[in-house]
């Protein structure tokens, strides 16, 4: 084989792994909406106010008016009075009510469309400085005297009584006083619907006594002033996984991985059999989801607490409750021996495991943060800071999401992009002491217990259509762990000292699978279905990277770069300590067929190199410029240290065939 016919197939090689590595992925017709540009994003997110698709081609044909004419349509199609225009209070929920607004300098009060710019001290004064004399309106000063504020306290669809107490608006002249001064009761026969539209999100209709939202067709009523589409898949409820409305019958379908099970809607998970895992006193323990046999993980680390398992080495993740050292260990090595992966700064109350961008997450009640650092342990960063009491974390690297609860003054459960950017709260009302939270990855819902209610309820991940799916049954006094896996929700109970699990839908089917338990923590279910392969999303959630995703925690917070191979080799070799996630996976039959033929490929490529290195050792007088190959690999082959006197080339990245050659 002579220089020609090596070089060949080198370059045949690249080929072949650099289309695999750029495959685009078509849209799954029953969940995704496909872009103009050929993009894909989910279904539920076509006119939703929000363009996703980065040429906007999801809101395209969504001018349908839900608003009356002296009312503004946010860009969410919730209506608000034209007066709450560039007040400096953002009514929409959405900000599209102050985007077209003068720019006023914080701190200023805005007019409104062109026109001026008030002081603080000109707001609620007693004299008009707007020409629509908002800045001096009954709703931003109250009846009695001038107060001068920029931005009303309490929440949209809230009443202000008037010692300051916000109420829900809709308790406004219903004939019972709500607030402690009384003062929801007064002046009922004036238009209550005159005033922040009432409170409702759409249509305010005024009544002899008191008034009462309403909503276009096709979509209802949530919390008595906020209206919402209806998902007539999440109202009925019927499916395990993917779903589809249609001529007015539902059709279920399963992601990858999963198969129809014998019930209609059913998904059962393909592969291994999963197992379950939760922290006691007496340490982590292991399970089968169908016995109650269980073994004891790590016996010499005993100490509840949150648990986080990654499925595609069968890794766990753990820390003591109230201790800040988190923990991993293998399941399947013996002997088990745990490792010490990080003493963080504070305790950890969460847990939660990136498994396509390689990266770990945890809260910190005494730090009031999100905290994430490598897997390894490395390069720990505050991701969300200021928090009150979190409480509890998880992750959907697939979307590019993180998730939190805060059980403090304020509770609440907000989601942020996985490097903390792009922060949004999703539940904020009639939310009490949440805890435990886990994901339904493959339906895109977020599952939560609250224990004032004892009751485990959900939303999607934009916060809607929520549904209390389990209520107090006898085994939800005090949960520390949540999971859900294909149509059924498992957790731990502190008080019955159980692990317990009911269906998904509605809480039916309540199984208690083991009890006694000392000190019931944290759970997770073991699956390979459970942690998809999917592409990075690189930071930017719902747009996948088509390159190489560059994780990088220095020096300040997390970072993240979708790099091409040309800008990566033009980029200044500094120092930095980061993760090289691959720009796309594949199907288990498509990466065989591709990897086989690599192999064999290499293999001819070896012979072809060896014939050549030795017809070279047989001309010792002949001079030439050596041929160099680097394909070292690290310890990780996810993680990359570069410095100036070390520089990593990846060419193929996890080949089995690894080749040093070195010029005499």
């Amino acid at each position: 084989m002579g220089h020609l016919g090596c070089l060949a197939l080198l370059i045949f090689i690249f080929q072949i792994s650099g289309a695999a590595g750029h495959s685009v992925l078509n849209c799954h017709k029953q969940q995704d909406f496909t872009c103009t540009d050929g993009s894909c994003i989910s279904k539920l997110k076509v006119c939703d106010g929000h363009m996703d698709c980065t040429d906007g081609s999801d809101e395209l044909h969504c001018s349908e008016e839900w608003c009356n004419k002296d009312e503004f349509t946010c860009r969410s199609r919730r209506c608000i009075s034209t007066e709450l225009l560039c007040n400096a209070v953002d009514d929409c929920g959405d900000g599209s009510d102050e985007d077209s607004c003068q720019n006023c300098t914080s701190g200023v009060f805005s007019c409104g469309p062109s026109d001026a710019c008030l002081p603080k001290d000109k707001v609620c004064d007693g004299r008009a400085d707007c020409t629509s004399k908002r800045d001096e309106s009954l709703e931003l000063c109250g009846s009695d005297q001038p107060v001068a504020q920029t931005a009303p306290t309490c929440a949209p669809s809230e009443f202000r009584c008037g010692d300051g107490e916000c109420i829900r608006h809709v308790w406004r002249c219903d004939n019972t006083p709500d607030c402690s001064d009384g003062s929801d009761e007064e002046d009922c026969n004036q238009n209550e619907c005159l005033v922040n539209n009432g409170g409702c999100s759409h249509r305010c209709v005024d009544l002899p006594m008191g008034f009462l939202c309403q909503c276009p067709d096709h979509m209802k009523l949530v919390d008595d002033s906020r209206c919402e589409e209806v998902d007539v898949c999440l109202e009925r409820d019927v499916c395990d996984q993917l779903c589809v409305y249609s001529s007015r019958s539902i059709t279920c379908d399963c992601h990858e991985g999963y198969r129809p099970g014998s019930t209609t809607g059913e998904c059962t998970a393909e592969g291994d059999e999963a197992q379950l895992v939760f922290t006691t006193s007496k340490g982590v323990q292991l399970m089968s989801l169908f016995g109650a046999d269980h073994e004891t993980l790590a016996p010499h680390l005993p100490g509840r607490g949150p648990v986080a398992a990654v499925t595609s080495n069968r890794t766990l993740y753990w820390a003591k409750q109230g201790q800040n050292f988190i923990y991993r260990i293998s399941v399947d090595k013996e002997p088990q021996e745990a490792t010490l992966v990080q003493k963080v700064q504070g305790s950890v109350s969460g847990l939660a495991v990136d498994w396509i961008h390689r990266l770990l997450y945890w809260t910190s009640p005494d730090q009031g943060s999100v905290n994430v650092a490598l897997m390894d342990g490395s390069s720990e960063h505050p991701l969300i800071t200021g928090l009150d009491e979190p409480s509890a974390v998880a992750v959907d690297p697939l979307q590019g999401f993180v998730f939190w609860t805060q059980c403090g003054s304020v509770p609440k459960i907000e989601r942020a992009g996985l490097d903390g950017r792009r922060r949004t709260a999703l539940v904020t009302s009639s939310l009490n002491q949440p805890g435990a939270i886990t994901l339904d990855i493959p339906r895109q819902l977020l599952y939560w217990f609250d224990q004032r209610t004892r009751s485990i309820s959900r939303v999607t991940y934009e916060g809607r259509h929520r549904k209390t799916v389990v209520e107090s049954n006898g085994y939800l006094d005090r949960v520390f762990g949540l999971a859900v896996f294909e149509g059924f929700l498992y957790w731990s109970d502190e008080v019955t000292r159980s692990i317990c699990r009911a269906n998904k839908h509605d809480g039916k089917n309540l199984q208690v699978l083991l009890s006694d338990i000392p000190s019931a923590g944290g759970v997770a279910i073991i699956q390979p279905a459970l942690q998809p392969n999917g592409p990075a999303m690189c930071g930017r959630p719902g747009t996948a990277c088509p390159h190489t995703c560059l994780v990088d925690l220095q020096p300040e917070r997390l970072r993240f770069s979708c790099v091409s191979p040309e800008t990566r080799s033009n980029k200044p070799q500094t120092p930095e300590i980061s993760n090289i996630v691959p720009a796309a996976t594949f199907s288990v039959l498509t990466f065989a067929g591709i990897l086989s033929l690599i192999i064999f490929l290499s293999v001819l490529l070896l012979g072809g190199v060896l014939w050549w290195w030795r017809r070279l050792r047989l001309q010792p007088s002949r001079t030439s410029s050596a041929l160099s190959f680097s394909l070292k690999d690290s310890q990780d082959p996810l993680i990359s240290q570069e410095s100036h006197s070390r520089t990593r080339t990846f060419l193929i990245e996890d080949l089995l065939l690894k080749v040093d050659l070195d010029s005499d």
